[in-house]
């Protein structure tokens, strides 16, 4: 048990400092002249594909005004490749098999798919290139180790804070009711009880649940930490790993959502919810809480205002919306992290054939972490999409315009060495994510399998996920019972599991030696 509790603590310091690294390091703009790439900048604009997912059906084209200012600061011209976020993953895979690749892909997991490109030589391998750029060469050697294959980097990770998750609920629904911010699993319970039977929002109506999940996996993996279940991966009695849905936590986690299922406290369609529309219920007064990243707090907040302001009802001061980090549960409060990252963003071998070509490219993407960059990516125009105020920009109520012109663009941002673009003006709520976010890193639970790469996770990763989520989704509904699952879980083990399971045990054998 110590050499256990000493390398969960060497994981957990890892996944602190590799935050701490992301958000603090080089605080000047840095900025570069344009050959300073270690091989030269391009004589002419160098064109680019960019294929990234939507999350919204509207979104820039091709030589809006945004795009066009980014062109002109990275002296590029841009085509984007713009896929529905709800079908992004089968696109990846279709283009992946098609050998037709854009110049930059947006890839948003380490999928099995990405993995057997990346060996296969479907992307640059661009870690040793990272050290000729201004920007790029900041990236955090953590991180970096976290996204790579066998060791090699093939990409250039989206940065992201590791406390991001948390719960964001209606905090005047809980005011209506007389009630205090939960502390326990049991006192959440009692939250989405509360506001699916004592009518939150006092209208003398039936019309609330406590909950809204779509089919997104995200709320269930964040709400199971807090029974104890490990992240991915955690370590038994012996210092082997063994895989979440093994641990009796886990099934314990299960009987907890299927309980929220059966009195109704979550919507019945979760498993087809579009997470297009995720927010929509909490938007519209139907749901009072998710479970995601915290920063969803001060856009759903953002969006129930201007729904008041077009009724001509607007609140200006009020807040409608809350956050907490974690609720505590059987070893106290636990937080699910990211891995400091959100995917990354790689590039094609079959369209930048050459050394030369891919060199133009980083230098592209170097600059878009410059300040002006990350400023037209984020923000848009100054006058146009925001205004500087004291303590930083109000963006423009026109969601309309927002969506056709700057919505969306940060999808291809990585934000290395940190974030430099002007942040909307702190309001209470946007500071408590702020404050939420960085509490959270001392609550973290890491996956100590987070770097391995697995070949027979590469070979059969999707159908084994398949068989978990959805037994897991069977057993929540009630159409199997906890045999059912149990049963489930001995189709993975045949499935490839046992496998997966020992192979995964090798590779974290081996890098401990190193």
């Amino acid at each position: 048990m110590k050499s256990n509790k000493k390398a969960m603590k060497r994981l957990v310091s890892g996944v602190v400092i590799s935050s701490i690294a992301i958000t603090a390091a080089g605080c000047g703009n840095n900025k570069a002249p344009e050959a300073s790439n270690g091989g030269g900048a391009a004589q002419g604009p160098v064109e680019l594909s960019i294929m990234l997912p939507a999350f919204k059906p509207t979104f820039p084209k091709d030589g809006s005004p945004v795009v066009a200012e980014l062109e002109k600061f990275t002296n590029s011209k841009i085509h984007l490749e713009w896929v529905p976020d709800s079908s992004y993953a089968d696109k990846i895979n279709i283009t992946l098999a098609s050998g037709k690749l854009p110049t930059i892909m947006v890839i948003k997991d380490k999928t099995a798919s990405f993995i057997n490109a990346a060996r296969s030589g479907a992307f640059w391998e661009v870690g040793p290139y990272l050290k000729d750029y201004p920007n790029l060469s900041k990236a955090n050697s953590i991180v970096l180790n976290n996204i790579s294959v066998d060791g090699k980097v093939y990409g250039i990770y989206r940065a992201r804070p590791l406390g991001r998750n948390g719960i964001v609920y209606r905090k005047e629904w809980l005011d209506n009711l007389g009630m205090q911010e939960p502390k326990t699993i049991d006192d959440f319970y009692n939250m989405l009880k509360a506001f699916t039977t004592k009518d939150p929002d006092k209208n003398g109506k039936n019309d609330t649940y406590g909950m809204v999940i779509s089919k997104y996996n995200g709320p269930f993996e964040i709400m199971q930490t807090w029974f104890g279940v490990p992240n991915k991966w955690g370590e038994d009695a012996s210092g082997k790993l063994v895989p979440a849905h093994a641990t009796p936590e886990y099934l314990e986690a299960l009987k907890f959502f299927k309980k929220l299922y059966d009195e109704k406290l979550i919507n019945a369609d979760f498993a087809v919810m579009d997470s297009n529309k995720w927010t929509d219920p909490i938007v519209n007064g139907q749901a009072g809480v998710m479970v995601d990243v915290t920063d969803n707090a001060a856009r759903i907040d953002d969006k129930i205002h201007l729904a008041l302001q077009q009724a001509g009802k607007d609140q200006k001061d009020k807040y409608f919306m809350d956050i907490l980090g974690s609720v505590s549960g059987p070893k106290g409060n636990r937080a699910l992290p990211t891995s400091g990252y959100a995917g990354m963003v790689a590039i094609s071998k079959s369209t930048v054939k050459t050394e030369a070509e891919l060199r133009q490219v980083l230098n592209f993407l170097d600059k878009l972490n410059e300040t002006e960059a990350q400023n037209l990516g984020f923000n848009g125009i100054e006058g146009k999409h925001y205004k500087k105020v004291e303590g930083g920009i109000e963006p423009t109520k026109d969601t309309a315009l927002m969506d056709q012109e700057v919505s969306g663009l940060n999808q291809m941002f990585m934000g290395i060495p940190e974030n430099r673009y002007l942040e909307v003006v702190q309001t209470p709520v946007r500071k408590k994510s702020n404050d939420v976010q960085k509490a959270n890193e001392s609550i973290v639970v890491p996956n100590p399998a987070e770097p391995l790469v697995s070949n027979v996770y590469a070979q059969k990763g999707p159908q084994l996920d398949n068989i978990i989520n959805d037994a897991r989704t069977k057993f929540i509904v009630g159409q199997i019972d906890e045999a059912g699952f149990k049963a489930a879980v001995e189709l993975w083990k045949k499935s490839g599991g046992d496998d997966y399971v020992k192979e995964i045990n090798d590779l974290y054998a081996a890098s401990k030696k190193k």
